[in-house]
């Protein structure tokens, strides 16, 4: 099995500096971490409410685990698509078929990292320049069930009230079955996948209230 991958500099010293703010200015706790392997690939799945919902999704698994995540690929302009690239992002193109993003993410697991995927594909809430409405996608499915990795539902609550000083709140749950799906159709079988893992996140975040 791969070993995980060791974080950047930068993720490591975001890290590093922010996890004080977040776990005393933000109260932030998180429980089932359990469930995240140690090593090897996986996919990690939330739901996605905030810009911030990397933040206290990846402080409880630092530093055991450097979390890669997609972004979207307006993001990539110099110098800001260095510093993203540094903190573990690699892009995609939203409102299409992005197969290049989905074989990046598919490698990357085969190669031991922890790749987030948020399967709404965009935020819930509307912001003033939001042109996508969050609808679930299988491509977290997808990408673990072709890399032959596990699939690891999160929910998150709190980021779309940072600025009211919340409490922010992570929940880890164990990963999705799949190995029943491994002998269907791919399409078939990411679909079914994603119906479970909706569910799952659905479960989780009921559960942090």
């Amino acid at each position: 099995m791969p070993k995980p991958p060791r974080p950047s500099w930068l993720y490591f010293a975001v890290a590093a500096l922010s996890w004080p703010v977040l776990k005393t200015v933000f109260r932030h706790r998180a429980v089932g971490v359990e469930h995240v392997p140690r090593e090897g690939g996986l996919v990690l799945a939330a739901n996605h409410s905030s810009n911030f919902d990397p933040w206290p999704l990846g402080i409880p698994l630092f530093p055991r685990r450097f979390l890669r995540f997609m972004a979207k690929s307006e993001l990539f302009w110099f110098p800001l698509g260095k510093i993203i690239t540094a903190a573990g992002a690699f892009p995609v193109r939203r409102g299409e078929r992005d197969e290049e993003a989905i074989a990046t993410a598919i490698a990357l697991c085969r190669d031991g990292h922890a790749v987030v995927m948020f399967p709404e594909g965009t935020r819930r809430l509307k912001g003033l320049r939001k042109k996508h409405e969050a609808r679930w996608h299988t491509g977290a499915a997808r990408i673990a069930l072709e890399a032959g990795v596990p699939l690891v539902p999160v929910g998150i609550s709190g980021t779309d009230r940072l600025g009211r000083l919340g409490p922010v709140r992570v929940r880890f749950g164990a990963a999705v079955e799949l190995g029943d799906l491994r002998d269907l159709l791919p399409a078939e079988g990411a679909q079914i996948a994603t119906d479970r893992l909706r569910s799952a996140i659905a479960e989780l975040e009921a559960s942090l209230g």
